[in-house]
């Protein structure tokens, strides 16, 4: 079965030119990796969950803090690997410095037998839409596309 993520593309405005909350992936994969590594806050859809619902939950654990505001569809995203992302996009004003993630625990070093506890999410960061295109996964640079061609229709 096809895993599904659901997520957030938070945006705001800032003299009238759009930029992009990202989040940057916590553990020792990610941590000397940067363009192209960064996301938008999402996780894993629950069995019976709605799919909005998850993509709040998800932005929640990941940034610390509730996002509000007009949640608008954006599309259905495959990954590279396989993983399906829904995403929505809604303008909100998060604190990037302010941001407090969940953890994970998971053997390291490999092959150790130990575990250790990472942030999910080890920073967050606001980008311009040519910053958010170079930093933001592969997979996920369409949802800039789909954004503002959404909005370019409004």
């Amino acid at each position: 079965m096809v895993q599904k993520s659901a997520g957030l593309l938070i945006h705001r405005r800032i003299a009238g030119m759009f930029e992009f909350l990202l989040v940057h992936p916590g553990g020792p994969f990610w941590a000397r990796k940067d363009e192209g590594a960064w996301s938008i806050p999402k996780g894993l859809i629950g069995d019976t969950e709605d799919e909005l619902e998850a993509a709040k939950r998800e932005a929640e654990e990941e940034l610390g803090v509730a996002v509000e505001g007009d949640f608008r569809p954006l599309g259905s995203y495959k990954q590279p690997g396989g993983k399906i992302v829904i995403a929505w996009s809604v303008e909100a004003d998060v604190d990037a410095d302010a941001v407090r993630s969940n953890m994970f625990a998971m053997e390291w070093p490999p092959k150790s037998g130990r575990l250790k506890e990472f942030p999910e999410v080890d920073r967050a960061g606001w980008f311009s839409l040519p910053e958010a295109g170079v930093k933001i996964l592969k997979g996920q640079r369409p949802m800039l596309d789909d954004f503002l061609e959404r909005r370019s229709a409004d």
